[in-house]
């Protein structure tokens, strides 16, 4: 059942691009600017390309299990997130819609076929397509406009945080002060003992895109802590994709 851990995981989280980098210890100096400066800075910024086809290096480690492999992430913004994991053969095949879920395993034969009810409870918040596509691009998961944000910079970003924090849990944004994408985004529920952090350590500029080089997730409660980080190998925009998916005869459905 390792590599279903995999699945739950990368639907979580998911040219050459050895270029150039942004780092969170850039020079670039975070001068003072109002929330809503801050704010339109980092949603105007947002990735506006059709398609994404990525090569990632993936590395997963719960304290028991600690593996790399590749994950390939072929997106069409708005519309659906592909995916497909391989170490030596495939491990795991991935499609998400802003409705469905679904994903199997040539290795278990398993398959799962249903909404983000999974991903929810995994998480311990909820979670839609808009932010799991946020995730892998560097942008807030939550909407920035709709609460009103406090602001303070701190070791040279700005970070954000709602005035009202939510009585489920609470949200801090870190924004770079060059580019204004993350460096990184945190969702702490303290009655639960969870807490999800998200974080962006560097960047790469492909095409006048500014996207992520390296994601790092980590995700805890009381009783398990799960991490995996994302390395960019590759990454090419608004090409033709193929994210054509069907789940294979015999495989056994997982019922959550």
């Amino acid at each position: 059942m390792r590599f279903l851990k995999y699945i739950l995981i990368c639907v979580l989280v998911f040219a050459s691009c050895k270029t150039k980098k942004y780092t969170m210890g850039t020079a670039v100096v975070a001068k003072e600017m109002s929330v809503k400066k801050v704010v339109k800075k980092h949603i105007s910024n947002n990735f506006d390309k059709k398609t994404i086809d990525a090569k990632f290096k993936a590395n997963f480690n719960n304290g028991k299990i600690n593996q790399s492999i590749s994950v390939y992430m072929k997106m069409e913004k708005d519309k659906v997130i592909w995916l497909k994991g391989t170490k030596f053969i495939s491990v795991f095949k991935a499609k998400i819609t802003p409705t469905s879920v679904q994903f199997y395993s040539p290795l278990e034969k398993k398959y799962f076929d249903g909404d983000f009810t999974m991903l929810e409870e995994l998480l311990g918040t909820e979670i839609n397509f808009n932010q799991l596509q946020n995730l892998f691009l560097g942008q807030a998961i939550l909407d920035l406009k709709e609460e009103k944000q406090a602001i303070e910079i701190v070791n040279n970003s700005y970070v954000l945080n709602p005035d009202v924090q939510s009585i489920l849990f609470d949200a801090f944004f870190d924004i770079h002060p060059g580019h204004f994408k993350l460096n990184s985004q945190s969702i702490v529920n303290s009655a639960k003992e969870q807490r999800l952090d998200i974080l962006y350590p560097s960047y790469t500029v492909v095409d006048e895109v500014v996207f992520p080089q390296e994601i790092k997730i980590k995700a805890k409660d009381k009783k398990k802590f799960t991490q995996i980080d994302f390395d960019l190998k590759s990454v090419e925009f608004n090409t033709e994709i193929n994210t054509s998916f069907s789940i294979p005869n015999g495989y056994k459905r997982i019922e959550l």
